[in-house]
C-alpha cells in the first residue's frame, strides 16, 4: 500500500519540475531585465541629477565637482539668473515661438495629411515622395537661401522671419498620414451618406480618432521649437528677441563662467518639456504605435 502511494507522488513530482524550471528562469530574465532598465535609467538621469545639484550649490565649477548631497544648498543662482538677466522675457520669447509654431504645424499639416489620404489625385504618390524628402536635407545646408530670402522680404530681426520656415513639417505630415490611414473608410463613407463634406468628415470624424497623432505632433513640434539654436541665432539680432538657447549659450564667458548659474537656467529650459511630455506620455506611446512609425 505504501509503495502504490509513494509512486503516484514521485511521478507528480517529475512532471511538477519542469514547470519549477521553467518558472524559475523566467522569474530570473524578470529581474535581470528589470536591473538592467534601472541600471539604464538610472545612468541617464544622473547627468540631470548633477545640474540640479549644481545649480542649488553657489560657486559650484567643473573642476570643484559639488557633492551628491550639497551642504549648503541655496536658491541664489536662480536668484541671479532672473535678476541680472532678462530671463523672465528670454522664456516669455521662446514660449511664444514654440506655441505659434505647435499651432500652425497641427493645422497645415492635419490638412495636408488628410488630403494626402483621403483626396486622391494624380501625381499624389510622387508630391508625397518629395515632402519625405525634404526630411534629409539638413537646416545648415538651407540657411544661406533662406537668410538671402528673409532679407529680400525685410523680415530678418522679426518673429515673423523665425516662424516662416517653421510653419509647415514633413515629419507632421507623415505622421498625421500614418494615422489617418488607420481610420477605417467606413466612417467617411458613414458620415457621406448623413450628408457631410470633407470638412465635417475631417472635423468630426478623422481628427477625434487621431488625437494620440496629434498629441505626439503636439509634443515633438514643442520640442523642436523649444531647443532651435542656430536659425534663430542668425535670424533674430535684437537682445530683447532672442530665445532660450541663445541666452543659455551667452551665458557661459570666454574666461569665467558662473556654471551654478548656467545650470539653474539649464535646469529652467527642461522644465517646460518635461511638464509637456508628462502630460501627454500616454498619447504619445498611442500616437506612435498607431502610426506605425519605428
Amino acid at each position: 500500500m505504501t509503495e502504490t502511494v509513494r509512486l503516484p507522488a514521485l511521478a507528480r513530482t517529475q512532471m511538477k519540475s519542469p514547470r519549477s524550471r521553467e518558472a524559475r528562469l523566467r522569474l530570473a530574465g524578470f529581474v535581470v531585465l528589470h536591473v538592467v532598465i534601472i541600471a539604464g535609467a538610472c545612468v541617464m538621469f544622473f547627468p540631470f541629477l548633477w545640474t540640479i545639484i549644481t545649480s542649488i550649490t553657489p560657486g559650484a565649477t567643473l573642476t570643484n565637482a559639488p557633492a551628491l548631497i550639497p551642504a549648503n544648498p541655496s536658491l541664489e543662482p536662480y536668484l541671479r539668473l532672473f535678476s541680472e538677466r532678462p530671463f523672465v522675457q528670454v522664456v516669455g520669447n521662446s514660449l511664444l515661438l514654440a506655441a505659434i509654431t505647435t499651432c500652425v504645424q497641427l493645422v497645415t499639416s492635419s490638412t495636408a495629411a488628410y488630403a494626402f489620404s483621403r483626396l486622391p489625385f494624380r501625381g499624389q504618390g510622387v508630391v508625397f515622395a518629395i515632402y519625405l524628402a525634404t526630411m534629409m536635407i539638413p537646416l545648415q545646408v538651407l540657411i544661406v537661401p533662406l537668410f538671402v530670402e528673409l532679407k529680400t522680404f525685410g523680415l530678418l530681426n522679426s518673429y515673423l522671419g523665425a516662424l516662416l520656415p517653421t510653419f509647415a513639417s514633413a515629419f507632421g505630415i507623415f505622421l498625421l498620414r500614418q494615422a489617418i490611414n488607420q481610420v477605417p473608410r467606413d466612417l467617411d463613407e458613414a458620415a457621406t451618406i448623413d450628408g457631410a463634406g470633407h470638412f465635417r468628415i475631417f472635423f468630426q470624424v478623422v481628427l477625434p480618432n487621431i488625437r494620440p497623432a496629434l498629441a505626439t505632433l503636439v509634443v515633438f513640434s514643442f520640442m523642436s521649437s523649444w531647443n532651435s539654436f542656430l536659425w534663430p541665432l542668425i535670424v533674430l539680432r535684437s537682445p530683447e528677441l532672442q530665445t532660450l538657447p541663445i541666452a543659455l549659450a551667452a551665458l557661459q564667458g570666454q574666461y569665467i563662467s558662473d556654471w551654478d548659474v548656467i545650470m539653474a537656467g539649464s535646469v529652467v529650459s527642461v522644465i517646460p518639456m518635461l511638464a509637456l511630455y508628462l502630460f501627454a506620455q500616454k498619447y504619445v506611446i498611442q500616437g506612435v504605435a498607431s502610426s506605425g512609425i519605428k
